[in-house]
C-alpha cells in the first residue's frame, strides 16, 4: 500500500514540478495559492464536464447516482482510514484493507440491490393485476 501511496505522491510531484517550471517560464508567475486555485479549479470543471452528462442520461436512476456518489465516498474513506493509521501508527497501512472494505460495499449492495428488485417487482406484479 504505502509502494503504490509513494508512486502516485511521486507521480503528482513531477506533473507539480512541471507546473512551476512552467510557470516560473512566464513574467506573469502566479503563486503557490494561485496555482493551486487554477489547476485544482481546471481539475474540478473537467470533472463535472464529464460527470454531467453521465448524470442526465442517468437522472431517472437515482440508485445509479445515489451509488456512484457513495462508491466515491467510500473510496476516499477507505484511503484516509488507511494514511490515518499509517500517520498516526495505530495499524498497518495496506492496499488489501481498502479493498476488503470496497468489496464489503459492494457485496452489501447487491444484497441490497436484490431485495430491493424482489419488492419492486412484487409492487410491479400487484399494479399489474388491478
Amino acid at each position: 500500500m504505502s509502494e503504490i501511496l509513494t508512486l502516485l505522491v511521486e507521480y503528482v510531484a513531477q506533473i507539480h514540478d512541471k507546473i512551476l517550471t512552467l510557470n516560473d517560464s512566464y513574467e506573469w508567475m502566479l503563486s503557490d495559492k494561485q496555482l493551486h486555485f487554477v489547476v485544482m479549479g481546471l481539475i474540478g470543471m473537467a470533472i463535472l464536464l464529464l460527470v454531467y452528462p453521465l448524470f442526465q442520461i442517468l437522472h431517472n436512476h437515482l440508485i445509479v447516482v445515489a451509488w456512484i456518489y457513495t462508491f466515491t465516498v467510500m473510496v476516499v474513506l477507505t484511503f484516509a482510514i488507511e494514511i490515518g493509521q499509517k500517520i498516526t501508527g495505530t495499524g498497518q497501512m495496506e492496499f488489501d484493507d481498502i479493498i476488503s472494505g470496497l468489496a464489503g460495499f459492494m457485496a452489501m449492495f447487491l444484497i441490497f440491490a436484490a431485495i430491493r428488485g424482489v419488492f419492486l417487482l412484487i409492487v410491479w406484479l400487484f399494479r399489474r393485476d388491478h
